[in-house]
């Protein structure tokens, strides 16, 4: 009897989840979305007379792999599920594809995810859209389909507030044995402090695609490793929580909101003081969790030239002001993130089998305009003799020719000396001077190197390395830790 090989990629998640810029929606999609894949699929584990209909080789990061022992359990599968998760969550859809299992586990694995690739590329109909001349929400756009105390609400958003109470993700993203719902932030509110800055961290494993072509031949090492690295995941986001809760303990609300976490993706909202040590302790803390987890594996399985045991990862930090619109503060995040990996990838080439070292980049939303990094670059990074201010991305560990996070922190610091204010002042300037003509640029280092005694601070903050300066993300990251605007 022949058995199918059933994959299913779930789509649209981030626009699902940042629809709306009311956190306690946010809340709930994020809770809805960690169900998809586990127990909305759960009924297809069985059929009527309630038999096991195969067995499950993944269930996470919105993947799914399933082989089913009967073509009708299948089919079921195929025609119920997605019509289940769009029900469930509004807006998110379901790629799906279905090979014979054959005797070459392996073969059938990249023959499915041939097929779920031209699947994803397929634009599929929303059934949110409705159609004209109807009532839509003014916070999505979406048709109306419940009115409460004058509160319109579509579909989607009555979904996410049914799980707004759920705390799994908050559990697995915090790793504390005692939690309660009154320490989630349900506003965002809840998580500012001294201002209103907050940042959304988006961090993704560095090369997943050929680690999985590797370990995918085998069905239990490829179950064993995606349950292994999504512990592994889990575990780093305990450890970058750690890394920052001393600095909150006082408050009853804990001011990071889990979005997603799962597989190798972590995407968080937290407070912007405390964004770029949590995504450092996360990505450091991922290289260590998955040596522990997955090493042995990944050796193994010869899975890189280089014979490293752990796996890393990128991350971008988008800052943004809390009425900023979280649908695009991620998508910022995303595009950071992969400007990260661009660079890191290019450090041994883009065709070895080398394990890309881990970094971050990052940006301060400075105006309300919405628009691509490519164009930020273009339009506030870059002077017009082509000196570039987007020092990033800004490696954990040090690297020939880069920025390290180390080298961010340490120049930071260097403002909060006894004339920082003046330097401080004094380097905003220079930068907008320096992005227009350096001859008046130089001319006012002169004048600072003049007024101030502190020269290292100046000199490191206009030094022109490899034709980038610093100066711009020392200013940004300094103003978001240390600005004061609320009392």
């Amino acid at each position: 009897m022949s058995k199918y090989l059933y994959g299913a990629a779930v789509q649209g998640i981030q626009d699902f989840i940042f629809k709306t810029n009311e956190l306690k929606h946010i809340v709930g999609a994020s809770e809805l979305v960690e169900q998809i894949c586990t127990k909305a699929f759960e009924e297809f584990e069985k059929n009527d007379k309630k038999e096991k209909t195969g067995e499950s080789v993944v269930r996470a990061a919105g993947n799914i792999k399933f082989i089913f022992e009967k073509e009708e359990d299948c089919a079921r599968a195929v025609r119920e599920f997605p019509k289940k998760v769009m029900t469930m969550a509004p807006g998110i859809t379901i790629s799906q594809a279905v090979v014979p299992l054959g005797d070459d586990f392996g073969k059938a694995i990249d023959n499915i995810e041939a097929l779920l690739k031209v699947q994803r590329n397929k634009p599929s109909r929303s059934v949110t859209t409705g159609l004209i001349g109807i009532k839509r929400t003014n916070n999505t756009g979406l048709p109306v389909v419940l009115i409460k105390k004058g509160d319109y609400k579509d579909e989607s958003t009555v979904q996410k507030e049914c799980f707004q109470n759920v705390k799994l993700l908050c559990e697995n993203s915090f790793g504390k044995e005692v939690f309660s719902h009154k320490e989630v932030a349900y506003d965002i509110s809840d998580i500012t402090d001294r201002n209103d800055w907050i940042a959304i961290i988006h961090a993704d494993g560095n090369g997943l695609g050929k680690v999985v072509q590797a370990v995918g031949k085998q069905k239990e090492v490829f179950r064993d490793f995606s349950q292994k690295l999504d512990v592994a995941t889990k575990k780093a986001a305990n450890m970058a929580f750690a890394s920052v809760a001393e600095r909150f303990e006082d408050k009853t609300i804990i001011p990071i909101r889990p979005v997603v976490l799962s597989g190798d993706d972590m995407t968080v909202i937290i407070r912007g003081d405390l964004a770029l040590d949590y995504a450092n302790a996360f990505i450091a803390a991922f290289e260590e969790t998955t040596r522990k987890h997955l090493g042995d594996v990944l050796k193994e399985q010869h899975v890189f030239a280089d014979g490293n045991d752990c796996l890393t990862a990128c991350a971008g930090i988008a800052y943004i002001k809390s009425s900023y619109p979280f649908y695009y503060g991620y998508q910022l995040a995303e595009e950071l993130c992969g400007q990260a990996k661009k660079d890191t990838k290019a450090i041994h080439g883009v065709e070895t089998n080398h394990l890309p070292p881990s970094c971050l980049m990052f940006h301060k939303v400075q105006d309300s305009f919405i628009v691509d990094y490519k164009d930020i670059v273009e339009r506030e990074l870059t002077a017009k003799d082509g000196l570039s201010f987007k020092a990033g991305p800004y490696y954990i560990k040090p690297q020939s020719m880069k920025n390290t996070v180390e080298d961010l922190v340490a120049a930071s610091q260097l403002l909060n000396s006894e004339n920082g204010d003046g330097i401080k002042s004094g380097i905003r300037n220079w930068v907008s001077l320096r992005i227009e003509d350096k001859n008046k640029a130089d001319q006012r280092k002169h004048r600072m190197l003049q007024i101030f005694t502190d020269e290292k601070a100046v000199e490191t903050l206009t030094c022109e390395k490899d034709k980038r300066c610093i100066a711009y993300d020392v200013l940004a990251y300094n103003t978001v830790i240390n600005q004061q605007t609320k009392i």
